[in-house]
């Protein structure tokens, strides 16, 4: 997936940056090159912006509904195949799924916004007066329609597919609806690389070959998932986020020799190199934060009935 790396930031906003990746400028002059009914390129670009205006809208909904539920917002990265909101909502199924349908939510407000835009340029019959002005409008309505509909397909890692694992949640847990999900996913990424290999869809094909990866790294982690659930938990520290215990265990690795540990029990140090660890990464919720705050992060209260 895409990162800021070789990205260059446009602007930030409620504390949110957007970066632009390097191939989407690419993108940008290849759309804005494709035939069109228009009489002028400039229609082309507009076109092409209106896109990537919605997307962004879209992946602000991730960014502000994570956000909401008390989760940490990072980055926005566009690029050629859309958009991608860096989030790290609190490991809870209905954080989860509020930060994923949040964007395919805004989709669904400008879908009727639009519509009354090309009822209106139908009704005063723009396709004469103003026949670049119809088309845009008509493109743009059907851009919105076409991108909520493609996300809302049930595969991973689309949003379809991370709602669909985010229910799935609330009745497996988290290890065995990430696995479902991956492999549903994985299931309809072939099916649709091989449609867009009958109608010679190069853009659709490339895009499932990065969904087919990322479904074999969600099912990888799903399995890791499941082997540190079954791993012993420390009582005396939590995480200052999300309050998961960290689990007994070397499953963290150290970032000069690449070895296991457990900095916990190495009072934060790697016993192969003596590299300090100046803040520790939940494996839960994926935030960083200082290894004395661990300890002094508050303990869950545990909530007992009376028979």
């Amino acid at each position: 997936m895409p990162t800021k790396r070789y990205a260059l930031r446009i602007f930030r906003l409620f504390g949110i940056s957007v970066y632009l990746h390097w191939t989407w400028f690419l993108a940008f002059f290849v759309l804005a090159s494709l035939p069109r009914e228009y009489n002028s390129v400039g229609w082309n670009i507009m076109e092409v912006l209106a896109l990537f205006f919605i997307v962004l809208l879209h992946e602000f909904g991730h960014q502000l509904a994570c956000r909401q539920t008390g989760g940490q917002t990072h980055d926005i990265v566009l690029w050629p195949m859309g958009g991608v909101a860096y989030v790290s909502p609190p490991p809870r199924p209905g954080a989860q799924l509020w930060s994923i349908a949040a964007g395919p939510l805004v989709n669904v407000i400008l879908a009727p916004l639009f519509a009354l835009v090309v009822s209106f340029s139908n009704h005063l019959d723009w396709s004469f007066s103003y026949p670049n002005l119809f088309t845009w409008v008509h493109v743009v309505y059907y851009i919105n329609i076409t991108l909520l509909v493609f996300n809302m397909l049930p595969i991973y890692p689309l949003d379809g597919g991370q709602i669909l694992r985010s229910i799935l949640w609330f009745f497996l847990g988290k290890a065995n609806s990430l696995r479902v999900a991956s492999l549903i996913g994985f299931a309809g990424a072939c099916f649709v690389v091989y449609y867009a290999i009958q109608h010679q869809w190069l853009w659709l094909g490339t895009l499932m070959i990065f969904v087919l990866i990322q479904c074999w790294q969600g099912f990888k982690q799903s399995g890791i998932l499941k082997s540190r659930d079954q791993l012993p938990r420390r009582e005396d520290c939590h995480c200052p986020f999300c309050k998961a215990a960290p689990v007994i265990g070397n499953v963290w690795r150290c970032p000069q020799c690449h070895s296991n540990l457990d900095p916990f029990a190495s009072q934060g140090a790697c016993p192969g190199c003596n590299i300090p660890f100046n803040t520790m990464q939940c494996l839960e919720c994926g935030n960083r934060s200082p290894l004395p705050a661990w300890r002094q992060a508050p303990i869950p209260p545990v909530i007992s009935s009376s028979p």
